[in-house]
């Protein structure tokens, strides 16, 4: 793609585009002449079974929900889905979409003057009054600016004027928003569902008032009063040297610490309730439904596991009639149960039999994402096998037990071998496994270990069907904020590429097992991106500036651009990315919060250099991770021991009222060495 050269504000080649337009609400017409010149001109089209044709208001805070990357991959995302939902049932809101448009419709919607639009009413971006992203990825923050200016609105916030819709974010990355606070006027920390309700009075009182000029700030004032809302120009950041000494509000309104959103109780929010069908093929292409939300198996890498606690899980005839009602209303033959680890929903093997054997739905495929390992049980295989196969995939994270027992991921390599053996006893030919790599206190022999672990699942499936095969998936670790390993330097691209190539040494002569493996550059741009302060948002310019969007696909990833921006901008790679924090270090999202505690995550970072793992909080007494406090949320021990193979039952955060509350602050209980 050709470098582009933009100047400030407003690109060269929209500025002024607004006045061209006119009045024009509706550039169908003009698109439509471009589609049969792009690659996949279904993804602009809209027109979805599930899609919703809101009348726009003047009085109606309108939204644009935007994803920064491609329509594929981004109509699954259940979090936008949701949103469009419950926006669009409000009287005071309507809700359109978008989603980046691919390199070969971008360089005609620059040449032909045409914006960023919606795929409802394909209105001009600029029509909105909120621009809101979907972050989930760190790569996507060049396609975020990209978006921002082909919709001809100022890339930064501080040259917006009160007539520019308002940008925001809100997703897992939005807990280090820091390298985009020049331009994102608010974020939303946490759950979604109440907020934006929250946010859209606001906005509507200034809509009511005619925007005054002035008043936009104003506005952002107020949001920043509203629970979960962090508004980034409310706060100045002092540095001495490289290094943050002070995050300080400007104004009264503005909380000293934002304190992230929950939802306490997911059966009051059943959503989505019709979802979008597309009519081109997307991943994920099927119907979703999110069975509960949080984790409290504490695995130390994982930031959706600490940042999304407290467990809340739907109620189990709740999910029944969204499959059930979901299936029959898409026409979808596959039914994803969603969440961070589905195999612990309570009573999860009688919702799958239910599942497959509603005679209304037909031959139903039931797909179990992030299954552990340790509670996929011969039963769950049974269950699902009766209905047609999909692939099966697990993630030990790391090879060995040593390892497991520092990222707090507590399973054997017997609890492995019994769950493949499982699979494969059941019918699976194929089966996928994830690693991390470049882990805290890693040794070349528990690299290794993964190797070892992958030959060892082919001889188990080959036991069972000759055509048995593992893909082991290794990625590069990279520490997020709010896990304990938020202090852990990471490893550098030459120890991640020397690692990668142990792994293909020992696997090169075995037979049924195939490697995958992450670019080691793009673990160096993600870790800048995911760590870093407001001094990266000029390297994401920067690297968009010149051409670099889509930094997600492989064939777009620039590593030279990301490693070029940095040395223009005076700042070093490794001391953002390779380098271990203190405790007394203030981070750059410490002005932030998930509702867990420092000195919890501190400890908990000791406990994983001691090799001390830590069991599930739901069968334990309380860690006191702060996750359950002020949420009207009360953790509980469950009310059975846990069965063996897995956590099913009754131990899940209830509202309170519930079964017996634990005492907060009890001792921790550590899992004890020797299991091989």
């Amino acid at each position: 793609m050709a470098a582009r050269r933009h100047g400030p504000g407003r690109s060269a080649e929209f500025g002024g585009r607004a006045g061209s337009l006119g009045s024009v609400t509706d550039l169908w017409p003009r698109l439509e002449e471009l589609l049969p010149r792009v690659a996949k001109p279904a993804r602009y089209i809209g027109g979805e079974d599930g899609m919703q044709s809101p009348v726009h208001d003047a009085r109606a805070v309108s939204w644009l929900l935007t994803y920064p990357d491609t329509y594929e991959i981004g109509l699954p995302n259940q979090g936008l889905q949701i949103l469009y939902e419950i926006l669009n049932e409000r009287p005071d809101a309507l809700a359109e979409r978008s989603y980046a448009p691919w390199v070969d419709l971008e360089a005609l919607l620059r040449t032909e003057r045409l914006p960023l639009f919606s795929l409802e009413s394909h209105r001009p971006a600029s029509d909105f009054d909120v621009i809101a992203f979907n972050l989930s990825a760190e790569l996507t923050y060049t396609n975020v600016l990209n978006c921002v200016d082909l919709a001809g609105v100022p890339v930064r916030s501080a040259d917006r004027a009160d007539g520019d819709p308002l940008v925001a974010a809100g997703g897992h990355c939005t807990y280090n928003p820091e390298p985009l606070a020049d331009y994102l006027d608010f974020v939303v920390l946490g759950d979604g569902e109440e907020a934006v309700g929250e946010v859209t009075e606001v906005l509507a009182r200034w809509k009511a008032a005619g925007k005054p000029v002035g008043g936009r700030l104003g506005a952002l004032r107020e949001l920043a009063g509203v629970a979960g809302v962090y508004v980034p120009a409310l706060y100045d950041v002092a540095y001495d040297g490289p290094r943050i000494v002070a995050v300080e509000p400007r104004f009264p309104e503005a909380p000293a610490r934002v304190e992230k959103r929950t939802v306490a109780d997911l059966a009051h929010w059943p959503y989505p309730k019709n979802q979008l069908v597309p009519l081109t093929e997307v991943v994920h292409d099927r119907l979703n439904v999110e069975v509960f939300r949080g984790c409290t198996r504490g695995c130390r890498f994982c930031q959706a596991g600490m940042i999304t606690r407290p467990v809340r899980e739907r109620p189990a005839d709740q999910v029944r009639t969204m499959v059930s009602d979901g299936l029959r209303r898409t026409g979808y033959d596959e039914v994803a149960l969603t969440s961070l680890s589905t195999a612990d929903f309570s009573g999860i093997e009688q919702v799958v039999a239910d599942t497959v054997t509603d005679a209304g739905c037909g031959q139903v495929a039931v797909a179990l994402p992030s299954l552990r390992v340790d509670a996929f049980t011969v039963g769950l295989a049974a269950q699902i096998q009766r209905a047609r196969r999909t692939g099966l995939t697990f993630a030990p994270e790391a090879g060995t037990w040593r390892m497991r027992q520092v990222i707090n991921k507590l399973i054997s390599s017997e609890d492995l071998y019994g769950a493949v053996e499982a699979a494969f006893s059941q019918g699976w030919s194929r089966v996928k496994l994830y690693f991390l790599t470049g882990l805290p206190t890693e040794t070349d022999q528990d690299t290794l270990g993964i190797a070892e672990l992958a030959r060892n699942c082919v001889e188990l499936g080959s036991t069972h069907r000759r055509s048995a095969s593992v893909t082991a998936s290794v990625g590069g670790f990279v520490p997020k904020p709010f896990t304990p390993f938020q202090w852990f330097g990471q490893n550098t691209t030459v120890e991640l590429r020397r690692k990668i190539g142990l792994l293909r040494g020992e696997l090169r002569r075995t037979r049924g097992v195939r490697l995958k493996w992450h670019d080691p550059e793009a673990t160096l741009a993600e870790g800048l991106a995911s760590r870093g302060d407001r001094r990266l948002g000029p390297v994401i310019e920067y690297v968009w500036r010149r051409g670099g969007t889509f930094q997600e696909w492989s064939e777009h990833f620039d590593s030279g651009l990301w490693l070029e921006a940095m040395a223009a901008c005076g700042l070093d790679p490794d001391w953002y990315t390779c380098r271990h924090r203190r405790v007394d270090e203030i981070l750059p999202w410490d002005h932030l919060s998930a509702g867990l505690h420092k000195d919890f995550l501190w400890q908990d970072w000791r406990d994983a250099l001691d090799e001390v793992g830590l069991e599930d909080c739901r069968w334990t007494p309380c860690y006191d991770c702060g996750a359950c406090t002020g949420y009207g949320i009360e953790h509980v021990v469950a009310s059975a021991v846990p069965p063996a193979g897995g956590s099913q039952g009754t131990g899940v955060s209830r509202s309170s009222g519930g079964p017996v509350p634990v005492a907060l602050a009890a001792p921790r209980r550590p899992v004890g060495a020797g299991v091989s």
